[in-house]
């Protein structure tokens, strides 16, 4: 039985240097230019869950507690997990072997529905601010922390990883079929700060410093 193909949301312009086939993605590791930051690197082929349940006090997915305040977000054991509203959370599988489909009625695989990107680097900020209103350097907020609002006027999760200067980093997940409209208002308004696609080999370095 031939394998199924999936294919990400994202196309960068610039050549891969080093790609591997996981899970019937194309991944690319390494590009052959990647200036230094900010980086934009695409992470749609990480599983992303979406967790709902009348009663998410009681729930540990993947092990992981579930914050009790909407916003907020917990990084632990390899998932990222956002707490949304009073009975749904976010899961996004961010380092390690791809986890499997639970076998609980409450998770909603939508990895392949939705563009996941990370943003990293000094000027992500920047970049930002000229996209949405939302702040995403929020001073009052502890890190990680999730927005639900828009980003170039698409409905987004959004997450601040980390404010610490070169360090800094978000990530952002839509809808697919926003795809082309994001990256190009994302690379359009990075270009000033010398935004630069890198592969997932950077990206796994980044939140390994986290």
């Amino acid at each position: 039985m031939k394998d199924i193909q999936r294919y990400s949301p994202v196309s960068f312009k610039n050549t891969p240097l080093r790609q591997e086939r996981r899970d019937n993605w194309t991944v690319v590791l390494e590009y052959k230019e990647e200036k230094k930051g900010p980086y934009i690197v695409d992470l749609s082929h990480r599983t992303r869950f979406d967790f709902q349940d009348g009663d998410l006090a009681s729930k540990t997915p993947f092990g992981i507690e579930i914050p009790d305040t909407p916003g907020v977000s917990v990084l632990s054991s390899g998932f990222l997990m956002n707490r949304m509203n009073n009975t749904q959370i976010s899961l996004w599988h961010l380092t390690g072997e791809t986890p499997g489909m639970p076998e609980e009625s409450s998770y909603t695989d939508v990895t392949e529905a939705t563009l996941f990107i990370a943003l990293m680097g000094e000027k992500v900020f920047d970049i930002c601010e000229k996209l949405s209103a939302l702040d995403f350097r929020d001073s009052e907020k502890e890190v990680p922390f999730l927005f639900q609002g828009p980003f170039s006027h698409v409905p987004c999760q959004i997450t601040t990883l980390s404010r610490d200067g070169e360090n800094s980093g978000v990530l952002l997940t839509c809808s697919r079929g926003y795809a082309d409209h994001m990256i190009h208002a994302v690379m359009d308004a990075g270009r000033e700060f010398s935004l630069t696609p890198a592969g997932e080999d950077r990206f796994t370095a980044w939140i390994g410093s986290l």
